[in-house]
């Protein structure tokens, strides 16, 4: 059986990655070459894969347990195994880069919200990082407050010049108020 074949016709007929991963796992008993169908059906790089299999492996392929299937291809969903990335161009890596500041001024963000960000910066998903950084205000004893959101500021000026996305303007006006009062 070709897995990937198979994964790209589940995808096809509306199966998340994490459903095609239970499905080939539960066929095969393989969950590695089972997870690596998947990515390869994405169209993620082999280097890549390989990368992000390895970094999985001892965890959740090494040693399978039938009937934990649908939980393993959840997991590897939420690690982000299956994330598709996006080549990020001249202006996603400026932004890119300024979010990178303001995580650095904001002195403590937590690494469930790091690993999310991280994510949202491989697939290009700009917007849902910067909303979530906008909501999670600096540490008080660690950050800097006035760095932490005027780099916010400039970085939703970025967005809003090609982004049409109305949250980005109050995200953007909010910001700008924050980096005012923190001046003051």
């Amino acid at each position: 059986m070709r897995l990937p074949l198979t994964a790209r016709h589940l995808f096809d007929t509306g199966s998340t990655p994490a459903d095609t991963y239970a499905t080939l796992a539960r066929h095969t008993r393989e969950p590695l070459r089972s997870a690596r169908a998947v990515c390869i059906a994405l169209g993620i790089p082999a280097a890549e894969t390989q990368r992000r299999l390895n970094d999985c492996y001892d965890a959740l392929l090494a040693t399978p347990r039938p009937g934990t299937e649908n939980d393993t291809g959840e997991l590897l969903e939420a690690l982000g195994v299956f994330d598709i990335p996006k080549t990020p161009d001249s202006r996603d890596l400026a932004i890119i880069e300024l979010f990178l500041t303001a995580i650095d001024a904001h002195g403590s963000i937590r690494a469930g919200h790091q690993h999310g960000l991280t994510r949202w910066f491989t697939t290009g998903n700009l917007t849902t990082a910067y909303l979530s950084l906008t909501t999670t205000p600096p540490h008080p004893t660690t950050g800097n407050p006035t760095h932490y959101w005027t780099t916010l500021t400039t970085a939703g000026e970025l967005l809003t010049t090609t982004t049409p996305d109305p949250r980005l303007k109050h995200a953007l006006a909010h910001c700008r108020n924050r980096a005012q009062a923190a001046r003051s």
